[in-house]
């Protein structure tokens, strides 16, 4: 073992960074999942500039080959560590697996079963691949110490696709949000955004906790920062603003603060409740509400024609307003899909509702809903016991938290199986309970300390003294 000091001012005790081959291969696989939700079908990069957008449906058969091999790698690690993998179920929050089972009822009445099965799949696979990760983790910071290297690979091709192949890797639009915006490799501004948003927070986490070198930080950041900024997209750049703003907040607060740090997040999700509400105009007086958004963003308070999109969803919603129009079934480029509704009166495909809580409403219900918000309210309170035992790891979660809760405002990203942003999520809530169970292994009293309070009771017994 060896000393490390960070700096939070704390010396702590680390493990030997040990890798096995199975700890390799799960990163090679993490590689090849995020590989896979980031880069188009065949890599295609025409998809991008056309006015209808692009849903895939199916994959190749290369793509359907590596999705099926990762499900299988991820359940053989998983089971090969069945006892870890046992104690890490009863952790990881229980509201990811009520949706799990009402997104395979959803097929029962989804309008579209195939699709609805297919993405059922993937979830299952992306949940699969992120137990393998922590099953096979040794060390805490495993999770951000895999991500940031792809993350960041992928962030300097798409510098390198602008300077090498500007027509394919900016967008050919003639739309004023999108003239000159960089989508990179990603298959569109938004996600090249989202990708950037997330890299930049890891960094930032990183240099807050000296966890690499500073030259390291100092590269990953400027990658991070460019390709946010070129990308133009307003919901990551202010996701991206907030959720820095958040983690300085919770690695540098005085100690006499920490005590309502509690209060402080509380406040933080009740305002992006309200935010959330006014978005939708649920609430009076939204106008006032969305006026600072709107400031910072630069939109409208159409949201850049998003609240079109969010009518007709609406109007969707009210024909099944419990159960959903089933799992991922509405977003089908189909002609029979009431999805294509949007063609005939906004004159093109949004390809998604621009709204990750109502887009989970319209495939899953109002049922649906009140599981997301379980499972949100759960993910805040297992990331507070993180915080309060791992500081450094708990500011970590909560910040990646709540950076996708300021994202899904105007993107669609809650248990969206296309997003590159629902494998970080899921792999950050399986994480946090395996952070709960180590946490809970270290403070395990060892033999030599239960075998002297046993003494202690005994000789207490013996002299008729309280122990």
């Amino acid at each position: 073992m060896y000393r490390n000091r960070n700096r939070l001012g704390r010396v702590s005790e680390a493990q030997p960074r040990v890798r096995d081959g199975s700890s390799v291969a799960v990163t090679v696989a993490i590689w090849v999942l995020i590989l896979l939700m980031i880069l188009p079908e065949g890599l295609v990069y025409e998809a991008p500039t056309t006015g209808l957008g692009f849903l895939p449906t199916e994959g190749s058969p290369l793509t359907r080959t590596l999705w099926l091999g990762l499900l299988a790698f991820s359940a053989a690690v998983t089971l090969s560590r069945s006892g870890v993998a046992l104690r890490l179920l009863r952790q990881i929050n229980p509201f990811l697996f009520v949706f799990i089972a009402l997104v395979a009822c959803s097929a029962l009445w989804s309008i579209e079963p195939a699709i609805t099965l297919r993405r059922l799949l993937r979830l299952i696979t992306i949940l699969l691949t992120a137990m393998a990760l922590a099953v096979t983790s040794s060390q805490t910071d495993r999770f951000q110490r895999v991500l940031r290297p792809v993350l960041t690979t992928l962030l300097v091709a798409s510098i390198i696709f602008v300077i090498a192949a500007p027509e394919m890797a900016i967008m050919q639009s003639d739309q004023p949000e999108l003239v000159g915006a960089w989508h990179g490799v990603a298959t569109q501004k938004n996600g090249l955004g989202s990708l950037a948003a997330i890299s930049l927070i890891l960094w930032m986490h990183a240099w807050l906790t000296r966890e690499t070198r500073s030259w390291v930080v100092l590269f990953g950041a400027a990658v991070s920062a460019i390709c946010l900024i070129n990308s133009r997209s307003s919901s990551s750049l202010m996701a991206t603003a907030f959720s820095v703003v958040l983690l300085l907040m919770l690695l540098r607060s005085p100690t006499s603060l920490r005590r309502y740090v509690p209060y402080l997040i509380g406040l933080f999700a009740a305002t992006l409740l309200i935010y959330s509400l006014a978005v939708l105009n649920l609430v009076p007086g939204s106008g006032t509400l969305l006026s600072p958004i709107t400031l910072i963003t630069g939109k409208d308070q159409t949201f850049s024609g998003r609240t079109a999109v969010w009518a007709i969803l609406n109007e969707h919603i009210a024909y099944r307003p419990w159960l959903g129009s089933g799992f991922g079934a509405y977003w089908v480029q189909l002609p029979t899909s009431p999805s294509m509704e949007m063609v005939q009166r906004l004159y093109f495909y949004p390809t998604e509702g621009h709204n990750g809580y109502l887009d989970v409403i319209n495939d899953l219900g109002i049922i649906g809903g009140f599981c997301l918000l379980a499972y949100l309210v759960t993910f805040l309170r297992q990331g507070l016991r993180v915080f309060a035992a791992l500081r450094p790891q708990g500011a970590l979660y909560l910040t990646l938290l709540f950076e996708q809760l300021v994202g899904n405002l105007s993107e669609s990203r809650w248990f969206n199986v296309l997003t590159f942003d629902f494998v970080i999520m899921t792999m950050v809530t399986v994480s946090m309970g395996k952070t709960l169970i180590d946490q809970r292994l270290k403070n395990r009293p060892t033999a030599p300390e239960l075998s002297k309070r046993a003494a202690t009771r005994t000789l207490a017994a013996r002299s008729g003294r309280p122990a």
